[in-house]
């Protein structure tokens, strides 16, 4: 890797982190940055994967008053997280590279439609809930979904944070700034727990890693993680829910080209 190359991950890595805090899919623009310099698609997206892990910590750390008051509800998805990105790490070494290639895309189509819709959806289902026993952290169902999200962020990743403030912000009682950093954290477990799995694999069977390009991406994402925070809090809902339509569109381009 020349300095071009380090200064264009880098780059992307700042980039990756603060869209990655605001709405998700940051992984769109470091995963084909590493492609176009040469990089198999599993060595990229592995190392991509550990490298965004800082990210997604400054990111969730630039929200911390949103989280307040989240801490069980957190743990509780938080589980759900784990899980699914194990499953989904497991699936990235041992399925076809393109095996995603037409759920990823039906998958962002499907979250874009509920982010629009969530606000009447979120009071459809509280209406709904009225007499009902109250679910703080959004009961049997939105765990489920957690956990699938969890997969998918385990195996790519792109557009997860997507999929997560979609379902986050129908199922709970809260606002979506809320929901957003509720997503931050759930997003960073998802990735830590993968770059951990990633690394294990690293030690004891030789799982390629580029550790360079591991290091700038966590450089340049922990940058864009705060810059990212700075920018997301102060968004209005509607503008922010707009920002991830956009944000999703592009995504679904960029995986179908």
């Amino acid at each position: 890797m020349n300095l071009l190359d380090a200064v264009a991950v880098f780059a992307a890595g700042v980039a990756a982190g603060g869209i990655n805090t605001v709405v998700g899919s940051g992984s769109l623009i470091t995963f084909p940055t590493l492609l176009a310099l040469g990089y198999v698609p599993v060595v990229a997206n592995v190392s991509n994967n550990i490298g965004l892990v800082p990210g997604g910590v400054t990111g969730a750390y630039g929200y911390r008053n949103e989280l307040k008051g989240q801490r069980e509800r957190l743990l509780r998805l938080g589980s759900a997280s784990v899980t699914g990105s194990i499953a989904g790490g497991l699936l990235l070494l041992g399925l076809p590279a393109g095996a995603f290639q037409v759920i990823v895309p039906a998958l962002i189509v499907i979250a874009l439609v509920l982010v629009i819709a969530q606000p009447r959806l979120q009071g459809w289902m509280l209406r709904r809930r009225e007499g009902e026993e109250h679910h703080p952290h959004g009961g049997p169902w939105l765990w489920a979904g957690v956990l699938l999200a969890g997969v998918y962020g385990g195996y790519f990743g792109a557009a997860q944070g997507i999929v997560l403030i979609a379902m986050l912000g129908i199922a709970l009682d809260d606002d979506l700034q809320r929901a957003n950093a509720a997503k931050n954290v759930l997003s960073a477990v998802v990735n830590g727990t993968a770059a951990v799995l990633f690394i294990a694999l690293w030690i004891f069977s030789g799982t390629r890693i580029d550790w360079w390009a591991v290091l700038l991406i966590a450089a340049g994402s922990t940058v864009g993680g705060l810059i990212g925070a700075r920018v997301g809090r102060r968004i209005p809902p509607l503008v922010l829910r707009g920002v991830i339509v956009i944000v999703g569109v592009v995504a679904i381009i960029n995986l179908l080209a």
